[in-house]
């Protein structure tokens, strides 16, 4: 059966493995699956346009055998200054070549600042698109980087929203500035375990080391991590090895 990332006994340990070049990627898996990776995120818009050929997708996706395959192909990076319809169509590329999670930002064909749009026409094209990467065979993910501190009625809102347009899970990511929005945002994780269908993905920045390294634990379907730091990875996801033992000791 093909991965998935809908079906999982504990929130799966996802490690973003982000780079210009397919051979860093899987000098990334490599190292990674030694350590327990159960899946990755490979970021599109940090790879080197020669490389965004379906051989090159086909090649990664199956890399890691058995391993479910995140992805994305947000507007900055590489892709700074391709429209909205041009970013879609890749995703549509990477879903038919093998991805097993598409990343579709909440603001698609009408950016917005938060990344969430509730203008008729571009919701109506999102759902298309939505359908049209079902069909290729993948899942879907939607996400809106608010990336600020909001109440816990805000991030319902935009939680809500993405389950009504049709999503597999819904991921959304705020920020924390002190320890007590740390704390309300591990709150915020429980208010979404009681009012969403789908499965979720809530993150913060900022003031977050508590709460990146526990929110599986409290209802996360995943913990996205990286093996190593380097010049592309993301400073706020923790280690795989360090997320894997606090994982296996909660």
């Amino acid at each position: 059966m093909k991965p998935t990332f809908l079906e999982y006994e504990k929130p799966l340990l996802t490690v973003m493995v982000q780079a210009k070049t397919p051979e860093r990627i899987k000098e990334l898996i490599d190292k990674s699956l030694q350590e327990g990776a159960e899946a990755y995120g490979m970021q599109f818009e940090k790879m080197l346009p020669e490389y965004r050929t379906p051989e090159v997708y086909r090649e990664l996706f199956t890399y890691a055998p058995g391993k479910p395959v995140y992805v994305t192909n947000y507007r900055k990076a590489q892709n700074a200054g391709k429209s909205d319809e041009v970013l879609a169509a890749e995703l549509l590329e990477l879903a038919e070549n093998g991805a097993t999670l598409c990343d579709m930002m909440g603001d698609y064909f009408d950016p917005q600042p938060g990344e969430l749009t509730r203008d008729e026409a571009a919701v109506k094209k999102q759902m298309q698109l939505i359908e049209e990467i079902h069909k290729k065979g993948a899942e879907v993910l939607m996400s809106s980087h608010v990336l600020k501190f909001i109440p816990a009625e805000e991030v319902l809102s935009i939680a809500l929203e993405h389950e009504k347009r049709g999503v597999d899970i819904c991921k959304i990511v705020t920020g924390a500035d002190t320890m007590e929005q740390q704390i309300e945002n591990m709150r915020i994780i429980n208010l979404l375990k009681e009012n969403l269908k789908i499965p979720f993905l809530f993150l913060a920045n900022g003031e977050c080391h508590i709460f990146r390294r526990v929110a599986g634990n409290l209802g996360n379907c995943m913990s996205l991590c990286v093996q190593e730091y380097d010049e592309f990875s993301t400073n706020t996801q923790p280690l795989l090895k360090n997320m894997k033992a606090i994982r296996e000791n909660m």
